[in-house]
């Protein structure tokens, strides 16, 4: 692949990054100035022509769902900002908002005036400390500058942005369990349809975007959809259903690696370049037994699997749940899978809202199977028990609300049929896990 220059990126190392008057003198705020000589109608017909899809998991087109407002509605409108970046592994949105606050709220508004909203609520995950601090002062020099408030550029355009701190929870990356939480209940997934483009926050309507997302909706108003669709993936023309991979994405990188980290690269690099180029290659002289693909909720690839472009398809067509987050974490050949499913089992039943049974139960269960394996004493009908479990929960097997279930679900699959050997290996042996409290225990002596 040809050498990118990085556009969502490009501006953290740069002295001052997260201030105003930084980001003006690097041209910032000429992309809502434009948006708000636009009618609304043609800022979101830009965006949906750009086929920019949500990068915080599903991969929705952002511009279609922001036609799915009923027309003509008296308000309020919302927008809800989903910064709950809490799939593991993922941390380009936290590097967004820390480094290039101004690349988000001018992303914001400009959404904002797409859809005729003029109150946004910026949902950040409690555990983000120094994001909020940033947030919090750039929303200030917004709206001592008049960037936010009223007559916004001296236009007929009205914007508030709330900064609101979620309580650490996984379960709020849903889009209506944030919006229950916001409402100040416990975030229990609603069930759809109402979608919250009709019903939303407060019963109103409300669109809900990524970060990074929102990120690209600043780029594409300054350079727009053809710069943006010249990046990427194009459709694949015997797929009508594929809607292409377009844009930059940022790609976190993480496990077993030489270099951890987050890159900008074109949508559809393949895992293999991302670890050899990018991340300095498997640590220790490894060699990868396994990869997630963008945060544990959407599986693993396998050793002879690194070739799989990561874009909106590839994952897929590997076996995966999708392309997730882009938070790819790498496992070493001398890790064992039946300890990574079970960290990855651990999580997700701890995260579990429990609401449903299949869910909450399913979680536990696998959880419990996976502990009584790595204590010596598994059974080989335990893998079709946990496979059977994997099957039976989620949306897709249609018993649950929301799809942290099929997340739940996804790795266990994934890791029993692709590496079936290692989980047989270990219940023949008998082999034990040494828990790291153990380890401890045995250090104190």
């Amino acid at each position: 692949m040809p050498s990118f220059e990085p556009v969502l990126l490009a501006r953290i190392a740069k002295p001052n990054s997260a201030k105003l008057e930084t980001y003006r003198a690097d041209g910032g705020y000429k992309a809502l100035e434009k948006a708000l000589g636009m009618p609304p109608a043609d800022v979101t017909n830009m965006v949906k022509d750009s086929v920019l899809r949500g990068r915080g998991g599903a991969g929705f087109p952002a511009g279609l769902k922001w036609t799915f407002l009923p027309k003509d509605h008296p308000g309020p409108i919302y927008l809800c900002v989903n910064a709950d970046e809490s799939e593991p592994g993922t941390f380009n949105n936290r590097i967004l908002m820390e480094l290039d606050p101004h690349q988000l709220i001018e992303g914001i508004a400009i959404a904002c005036h797409a859809i005729k909203s003029e109150k946004a609520f910026l949902y950040l995950r409690y555990e983000y400390g120094r994001s909020y601090r940033v947030l919090d002062a750039a929303i200030k020099e917004c709206y001592a500058a008049g960037l936010l408030g009223k007559n916004i550029l001296g236009k007929e355009f009205n914007l508030d942005i709330v900064l609101h701190r979620g309580a650490a929870a996984y379960i709020c990356g849903e889009e209506t369990g944030l919006i229950e939480s916001l409402e100040g209940k416990r975030a229990w997934p609603r069930i759809k349809p109402p979608f919250p483009a009709i019903e939303g926050l407060f019963r109103k309507p409300t669109i809900v975007n990524n970060v990074e997302t929102l990120c690209c909706v600043t780029h594409i108003l300054n350079r727009g959809s053809e710069w943006f669709k010249s990046i990427g993936v194009p459709p694949d023309p015997n797929n009508p259903r594929d809607m292409g991979s377009y844009g930059p994405k940022l790609y976190c990188i993480s496990g077993h690696v030489n270099k951890p980290g987050c890159v900008e690269l074109p949508l559809g690099v393949t895992a293999r370049e991302l670890i050899d180029e990018h991340a300095g290659g498997v640590w220790k002289g490894r060699k990868a037994k396994a990869v997630v693909p963008g945060g544990i909720s959407m599986g693993f690839l396998s050793a002879d699997e690194l070739d799989t472009p990561l874009d909106f398809n590839g994952p897929g067509k590997a076996g995966c749940l999708g392309l997730g987050t882009a938070a790819v974490v790498v496992v070493d050949d001398q890790t064992s899978m039946v300890d990574v499913l079970y960290n990855c089992c651990r999580f997700m039943s701890h995260e579990s809202c429990g609401q449903c049974t299949p869910c909450r139960e399913g979680t536990a269960w696998m959880t419990k199977i996976l502990e009584r394996i790595r204590a010596g004493h598994g059974k080989m009908e335990d893998l079709d028990t946990l496979t059977e479990v994997a099957g039976s929960m989620g949306i897709i097997p249609g018993t649950t609300i929301c799809g942290l279930s099929d997340g739940a679900a996804w790795p266990v699959k994934n890791a029993i049929k692709k590496f079936r050997g290692d989980f047989e290996e270990y219940i023949a042996s008998g082999r034990r896990s040494v828990t790291s409290a153990q380890e401890l225990m045995a250090g104190a002596h």
